[in-house]
């Protein structure tokens, strides 16, 4: 069975590209998908389709046509990760957990300890929770692999 894997959340390091290169080190039968990670280009989602008179409909726009993508991949993927990181509020990323909880989508949080508090109800309905791309690799072998 090839797994499809959505990762969400904070932009800003590298824990994407640790993950995949972690997994595909592994031979795992996993394809992986994300949201849109360019903040630019996500901001920009939608002036295509008009200017706006105010950053509020800009924004609202934008998130309009960014969940055209993010829910068709958590719609489609096998497993969730969610990532919080410890700069930046990710607070879309909060969203997609919930999305994912709604649909009954297994999901794993990633984030450091010192934020447990802030994110005990995200972590309450997830069904592991990280605290770094190693660990996540790991329970990813174990799912994937298991026999």
């Amino acid at each position: 069975m090839s797994w499809t894997v959505y990762l969400s959340g904070e932009i800003h390091t590298d824990w994407r590209e640790q993950i995949i290169e972690g997994c595909k080190a592994k031979n795992l039968p996993i394809s992986f998908t994300s949201a849109v990670t360019n903040h630019d280009a996500s901001d920009a989602a939608g002036d295509g389709l008009g200017e706006e008179s105010s950053n509020f409909w800009r924004d609202h726009k934008s998130a309009k046509v960014n969940a055209i993508r993010t829910k068709t991949q958590i719609e489609k993927c096998d497993l969730a990760i969610v990532r919080f990181g410890d700069k930046y509020k990710q607070w879309n990323a909060a969203f997609d957990a919930g999305f994912c909880a709604a649909l009954g989508k297994p999901y794993i949080t990633l984030h450091s300890a010192d934020i447990i508090h802030p994110l005990k109800e995200v972590d309450a309905a997830a069904l592991a929770w990280a605290q770094t791309p190693q660990q996540v690799i790991e329970v990813l072998e174990y799912v994937v692999s298991a026999q």
